[in-house]
């Protein structure tokens, strides 16, 4: 296989697609499963499936323990999808294909992105408890706080940095992992300082339409 041509997991897919669906056809009672590697990074990338969705439901948990609200955590988290978009994206840019360690590379960079997502929420909410209005309380949350998420989104991409341009054959399965982190952080760190403000304030507006007595008029007391 000449892998400057196609991947082994393209060839699979292939073979999958376009091969034993004919011969299915052409011999009835035929049975075809995968073995190997193959087989072998199916069942894994089930696990890594099941796993994943623990950790998010546990990252769930903890967030809404800690800020006594069930949106605020969804919140929070919206920024995963954009962290594993970008890394998708800069994979096509760079010209890598995204492997099984491309994934292992994504879901390590889903704590990097709830980490800057949740010091952005956690400022606001100190905002909040001060008496400042919704306004007033992101736009100073996304002011104090962008040079925290700067600096976390900078040491981590210039960190991963050289193994990006790393010629070793040891360091060549690791780079998709890489390519992943750092430049999905990157992406996503640009995007969590738009989207998490947007977002907090669809909650509140939410809030106030769910229940009118949370209404700044009626807190008074």
């Amino acid at each position: 296989m000449d892998k400057e041509l196609i991947t082994p997991t393209q060839a699979n897919n292939q073979v999958l697609k376009n091969v034993v669906p004919d011969l299915l056809a052409r011999y009835p009672g035929l049975q075809a499963n995968q073995a190997g590697q193959g087989r072998d990074e199916s069942e894994d990338m089930a696990s890594l499936g099941r796993m994943m969705a623990v950790a998010m439901l546990t990252i769930f948990v903890l967030l809404a323990s800690q800020t006594r609200s069930y949106i605020q955590p969804l919140v929070v988290l919206a920024g995963v999808p954009f962290g594993a978009a970008g890394a998708v994206i800069d994979h096509f840019l760079l010209g890598y294909n995204i492997s099984f360690i491309s994934i292992f590379g994504m879901v390590a960079l889903s704590g990097v992105v709830v980490n800057d997502s949740l010091v952005l929420v956690d400022q606001y909410n100190r905002n909040r408890s001060a008496g400042k209005s919704v306004h007033d309380a992101i736009v100073e949350a996304s002011q104090r706080r962008f040079r925290a998420i700067f600096l976390t989104t900078a040491t981590t991409a210039l960190g991963l940095t050289p193994m990006l341009f790393e010629t070793s054959t040891q360091a060549q399965s690791l780079i998709p992992m890489a390519v992943s982190l750092a430049t999905g952080i990157v992406f996503a760190s640009v995007i969590i300082l738009f989207l998490i403000p947007a977002l907090v304030v669809i909650m509140e507006d939410f809030k106030r339409v769910v229940s009118p007595a949370a209404q700044p008029g009626l807190q008074a007391g």
